[in-house]
């Protein structure tokens, strides 16, 4: 049997592969032969056969960001308290968004923040993606004020749109350049607004 994928090919390595193509260059920068030559298929309809279209491969491939490369969210959110939570998810980020064996930033912030209208259900998936993301941390702020974590006349709502606008913004220092370092620093600073009960 001609074309289409090698006896060897291995689905996980070649998701892998086109993850750091998405994640390098963006949905809509990203050609279908960028992701065959990544991935080692030889042609897009083998390509479209083992994973679908463009669209719902991307969407594979941020699933697979958020099982590899963004697990610390998950681990996160399994901290026991809601400040632990925070301080581990702003800093896992400082830390996944620099790393020295992959892209700089998150994929899932910059990978369609403009595009076209062909791009805009890439476009649309991510901004779902995002906002589910600052749903899940209010919702662990609102049982954080009802379980007394947070001082009364706290507002849960405003620290989630807060810290994940810290969140995100730690994603673009990092694709522009920024060290670890200093966004470990940025994220202490940050930390320093988590509400404290008023001094008698």
């Amino acid at each position: 049997m001609a074309g289409g994928r090698p006896r060897s090919f291995d689905s996980d390595v070649a998701l892998d592969q086109a993850l750091e193509v998405f994640w390098r260059q963006g949905y809509e920068g990203t050609a279908i032969s960028d992701l065959t030559k990544a991935m080692g298929i030889n042609n897009a309809p083998s390509l479209y056969n083992a994973f679908g279209n463009k669209e719902e491969l991307f969407r594979k491939i941020l699933d697979r960001y958020a099982e590899g490369p963004a697990r610390y969210i998950s681990e996160a959110f399994a901290e026991s308290t809601a400040r632990a939570v925070v301080h581990a998810l702003l800093h896992g980020a400082a830390d996944a968004t620099t790393r020295p064996d992959g892209p700089r930033g998150c994929i899932t912030v910059q990978g369609a923040l403009a595009c076209s209208p062909d791009a805009e259900a890439a476009r649309d998936e991510l901004t779902l993606r995002r906002a589910a993301g600052e749903a899940a941390l209010c919702e662990r702020l609102r049982q954080a004020g009802k379980s007394g974590e947070l001082p009364a006349g706290s507002d849960p709502e405003g620290l989630a749109r807060y810290f994940t606008t810290i969140y995100q913004g730690l994603a673009v220092q990092a694709a522009g350049g920024a060290t670890r370092e200093q966004l470990h620093s940025v994220v202490d600073a940050a930390m320093t607004v988590w509400p404290q009960e008023p001094d008698d």
